[in-house]
């Protein structure tokens, strides 16, 4: 990183009131993602910035753990959890002591159950809530709505994630890349896993193809990132285009999770708010369905606020028509859908249509993608009128 981008930081950090966000964002582990945000520490140190660790996980890498040196530590709390010590970061202790910037590692992290927040994005909110600008890291298979992504392309369950929207929120984003050939070097070398983790790690999670696409992936949320703050949309494009995008959710429906990262994922791309809809028959009346539906709606509503939808619940006799008049209301231009069951031969003689099919036929502009969860791969989908555009950059200054 150049002295101009880093002077652009710092004056950011001198001008604000509220607290600024900065991710250091790569591919993998091993990147150097924790190692540039010491570095940007001491830079802020040398001129004049009061600058505080308030967690770096240096995963026992020499490199790194060296630049902690000449730092200030704000030391950790200590917990026991299943009689196993653990440290955590102490939000009260950083907050109390009041710095101008605290970097602080990992930031999809979950927090020992019992500590202030459950998530380290949500203590690091809570920071700069209090006006303390922050450093973070990040890597990409963190990201919400990516997690069908990356287990379709290196068949990983990522377990910690964050809401994209977090990433959303921050006022720099650094992309840390390194080829993947100088990856494997490091791990070779030593620098990222002790030597007996080595083989394992080269076989599995760091194997050349698994990098290449993490790779890819990030530098198209990068480009994502920045067309969506490029692209402003106006009132008067609003008036013509409605691009607004929603996703139905059911009750019975398989793999909600799937439609909401899809949908989000879509939103970003149009830069546009998105919305969930439920729309409530009565025969799915609380008082109808069992324990275990109620329970999987619960979380598939959940999930799309931590997703950022504005969530909904209608009632009505006719899902298709309710979908249609809330996606008019709304000025809704995308639906996103599940593929529905197949109708018997019988039924369709007697001219019964599923779900889409009615919406298709009535939406009127509209764009409908079902996506077949059971693949996680759109089925059908009309040609939206504005294809995003891309650009591609390293580093990305937010204002």
């Amino acid at each position: 990183m150049g002295e101009d981008k880093a002077n652009a930081f710092l004056q950011m950090i001198r001008q604000a009131q509220r607290g600024r966000l900065k991710v250091y964002l790569g591919y993998c582990a091993g990147v150097g993602k924790t190692y540039q945000m010491l570095l940007e520490g001491h830079r802020l140190k040398e001129d004049g910035i009061d600058v505080v660790i308030g967690y770096v996980e240096t995963h026992g890498r020499a490199e790194t753990a060296k630049l902690i040196e000449g730092l200030e530590v704000v030391p950790r709390t200590r917990q026991e959890y299943r009689g196993v010590p653990l440290e955590e970061m102490d939000v009260d202790a950083v907050l109390a002591r009041r710095p101008e910037v605290a970097l602080i590692d990992e930031l999809a992290h979950t927090n020992v159950p019992g500590s202030r927040n459950e998530k380290r994005y949500e203590d690091v909110q809570d920071i700069l809530g209090a006006g303390i600008h922050v450093i973070t890291t990040l890597n990409v298979q963190h990201l919400e709505s990516l997690y069908n992504t990356v287990e379709n392309a290196l068949g990983v369950k990522v377990r910690e994630r964050l809401p994209d929207s977090v990433l959303g929120q921050a006022d720099q984003i650094v992309n840390v890349d390194l080829t993947t050939e100088d990856l494997h070097r490091r791990l070779e070398e030593g620098k990222i896993y002790p030597p007996e983790r080595i083989g394992a790690a080269m076989g599995n999670f760091f194997k050349d193809s698994n990098l290449q696409q993490l790779r890819e992936i990030t530098l198209r949320e990068l480009a994502a990132q920045i067309d969506v703050r490029r692209r402003e949309p106006s009132d008067q494009d609003a008036g013509i285009a409605p691009d607004q995008v929603m996703v139905c959710l059911s009750s019975r429906g398989p793999n909600s999770e799937m439609l909401l990262r899809y949908a989000s994922r879509l939103a970003g791309k149009l830069n546009r708010n998105w919305y969930a809809l439920y729309v409530q028959t009565p025969s799915e009346e609380p008082t109808v369905v069992d324990a275990e539906t109620q329970r999987t709606l619960s979380a598939a509503l959940t999930l799309a606020k931590q997703l950022g939808a504005m969530v909904f619940t209608y009632k009505g006799d006719d899902i298709a028509d309710t979908i249609l008049r809330f996606a008019k209301e709304y000025r809704v231009g995308h639906v996103v859908i599940g593929r529905p069951g197949a109708i018997s031969k019988w039924k369709r003689l007697q001219g019964k249509r599923d779900i889409v099919e009615r919406l298709i036929e009535k939406a009127d502009g509209i764009t409908v993608v079902v996506l077949d969860t059971g693949k996680g791969t759109p089925m059908h989908a009309e040609p939206s009128s504005e294809a995003p555009r891309v650009a591609a950059a390293n580093h990305l200054t937010l204002r």
